[in-house]
């Protein structure tokens, strides 16, 4: 069964997302069934288009953009955000998850959002995409990976000062991420019995305790009830020994305690070939992982090399589901 194609959200207008769909359309046609759901006015000018009235209709509109409608207010105005259009935006983005959800998307590719205008312009009551994506598919557990060619990371505490990070680790916590984590290699990649690497907190995982004691006292009990259960985990490992490349053909995803400790490594190997990957949702989610850019937009300086590899995931984490 071939999957549906990928719904690419056009995110903020202002933004690089505009210019980054066709540039993607451009590398990928024939090769990444997806269209593009946004205000075509937003297009950069003299990119070539097309309007579905859907997405069944992608693989038989030529070879032009497929974009299907929904317009925005006000004019394209690259590198200033409206605020008047953020209600467009929001919609775009419950527009594709709902496509997704019946199937006739076979996922989602979230091109990047703008939050400061989305609070000013449609109350945007949600720190960014995840938190807004878990609300629409009515699930709170989910985790945020960041993969790329080399390297799969997943950080148990993400955007929080690194003060709080000892509070906010609890068992409870780094369980669920984990079988999360675990549940996706093997659902959404295909990975029959993956391995799992877990990072300690402390520098040289504590030491014996030496240098804390949350190796001892959280992540070891965790890692040992879940390797009961058949799980391949290794750890609590030395962050600073996990990421040479023996280390790293030694297991499928690497989990790491911060935001810092799981994204530092993985941006270091390949900087723009990294996706944003939700797992724990009902429905397939990547991004690229970078802002909105507002300094080069509308100027055909974006890189579209993360969104490129973002829509590829889709379509292979789609075709693995299918």
């Amino acid at each position: 069964m071939t999957a549906a194609p990928i719904a690419l959200t056009i995110g903020e207008p202002a933004g690089i997302g505009p210019e980054l769909a066709g540039m993607a359309w451009e590398a990928l046609h024939g090769k990444v069934p997806f269209f593009l759901i946004g205000d075509p006015a937003h297009l950069p000018e003299g990119m070539d288009w097309v309007e579905i009235a859907a997405p069944d209709e992608v693989s038989a509109r030529g070879t032009a953009l497929p974009v299907l409608p929904h317009r925005f207010e006000g004019p394209r105005t690259p590198g200033r955000p409206q605020p008047a259009q953020a209600k467009g935006v929001v919609a775009v983005i419950e527009r594709a998850v709902a496509l997704a959800a019946s199937g006739k998307a076979g996922g989602v590719c979230t091109l990047p959002i703008h939050k400061q205008a989305l609070q000013d312009g449609a109350g945007f009551g949600f720190p960014g995409h995840t938190e807004f994506l878990a609300h629409l598919c009515d699930t709170s557990d989910v985790v945020m990976m960041l993969a790329g060619p080399q390297l799969r990371v997943v950080p148990v505490t993400i955007h929080i000062p690194l003060s709080e990070v000892k509070l906010a680790l609890t068992p409870e916590l780094l369980e669920t991420r984990i079988r999360i984590t675990h549940r996706a290699l093997v659902t959404q990649f295909g990975i029959a019995q993956p391995r799992l690497a877990v990072a300690g907190l402390n520098p040289h995982a504590g030491e014996g305790g030496r240098m804390g004691r949350e190796e001892i006292d959280v992540i070891a009990p965790v890692l040992d009830r879940l390797r009961s259960e058949g799980m391949r985990i290794v750890g609590p490992l030395s962050a600073d020994t996990m990421f040479h490349a023996a280390a790293r053909s030694g297991y499928d995803a690497a989990i790491c305690m911060y935001h810092d400790q799981a994204l530092i490594p993985i941006k270091t190997l390949d900087f723009d070939r990294g996706v944003n990957v939700t797992l724990g949702l009902p429905i397939i989610r990547t991004s690229p992982d970078h802002g909105t850019a507002f300094d080069i937009a509308g100027t055909g300086q974006a890189n579209p090399t993360s969104t490129i590899e973002a829509l590829r995931m889709a379509w292979q984490l789609a075709g693995a589901r299918s």
